[in-house]
């Protein structure tokens, strides 16, 4: 796995004249003594704040960064951690913290990594890991998620896979992060990897994993939402029917409408409410795409314009 520093706090929720820390872990992997922690602006560049020799303990401030007095660093167990002691509302941004790393030690690349070549020495080249970052807001009420779980796809399932979604919605501050577990009956939980699919629009985050259909009929599946507030679990609501035999026992025609009545079982897994919502993300992401689509054709009949700009101008000389 790659190198990554760790940054366990999401977000961090502060009222103004408060204190407040970031943490940065994992700093015993850098291969050089130096620590940087950055200020990311959501409408702005990575500003560097300060940087840390971790051989003497030095501070060092001179990036000028326009609030560099505001921050100091504190020397913990776990490593270095950036120290606001007055929180200002100009305060609310983005904090990562980062340090060098020889590319001879790199191994397979993390999606969520951020890598800048900083440096060569002979036969090596050297470049920067980072924390995932640790979002501060400023004089904002901490609201816990609600969370829900429910099949995120019909009941004609392709290949052998079903789908399902866990929303998460109503919180304060927005960010989360989701991940899934699964348990048999009476067995312990497993957390599952690999990918999933994440929506994210104001107020609410969707993640939908793709998932064995048989799976289903063995194990349920939890949700689990990771907030300021606290982690939100979540959990199938219902157990999903296992599938029809392929052969039925014969009955009787006279039977038949005893076993039509007592066949129908009401689907009560999906809700309106949650049948809302699904139509609700399939809306959203259609209207993202169609932007996308939208904003392409006005870049190229922009380009196309363009083009033809300079050769009518050369035509009006002749």
């Amino acid at each position: 796995m790659a190198a990554q520093l760790i940054q366990d706090d999401l977000t961090l929720t502060r009222r103004a004249g408060e204190e407040v820390s970031f943490s940065c872990g994992g700093t015993d992997q850098c291969d050089a003594d130096y620590v940087f922690w950055y200020q990311k602006k959501d409408t702005e560049t990575f500003k560097v704040i300060l940087r840390i020799d971790r051989s003497d303990d030095e501070i060092y401030k001179g990036y000028n960064h326009p609030q560099k007095d505001d921050f100091s660093a504190v020397k913990k167990e776990k490593g270095w951690e950036l120290l606001i002691q007055t929180v200002k509302p100009s305060h609310s941004a983005t904090y990562y913290c980062s340090c060098d790393k020889d590319d001879s030690h790199t191994d397979t690349f993390n999606s969520r990594q951020v890598f800048v070549t900083v440096g060569f020495t002979v036969g090596s080249w050297y470049y920067l890991i980072f924390g995932s970052g640790t979002k501060l807001y400023v004089d904002e009420q901490v609201v816990k998620p609600v969370v829900s779980v429910y099949p995120a796809a019909s009941r004609a399932h392709l290949e052998g896979k079903s789908s399902l979604l866990c929303l998460a919605s109503a919180m304060s501050p927005p960010l989360v992060q989701i991940y899934w577990k699964r348990q048999k009956e009476n067995g312990p939980l497993e957390e599952l990897q690999g990918e999933q699919l994440e929506l994210r629009e104001p107020g609410r985050t969707a993640a939908i994993r793709v998932i064995d259909r048989d799976a289903l009929y063995t194990y349920k599946y939890h949700c689990y939402v990771k907030h300021e507030g606290g982690t939100v679990e979540a959990q199938t609501q219902a157990e999903v029917p296992a599938p029809a035999a392929s052969c039925p026992p014969e009955r009787e025609p006279a039977d038949l409408p005893a076993l039509q009545q007592a066949d129908y079982v009401p689907d009560t897994t999906v809700s309106f409410q949650s049948q809302c919502r699904v139509k609700l993300l399939c809306v959203l992401y259609t209207v993202l795409i169609v932007k996308s689509l939208v904003y392409c054709c006005g870049l190229s009949l922009l380009r196309i314009l363009r083009n033809k700009g300079p050769s009518t101008n050369c035509t009006h000389a002749d």
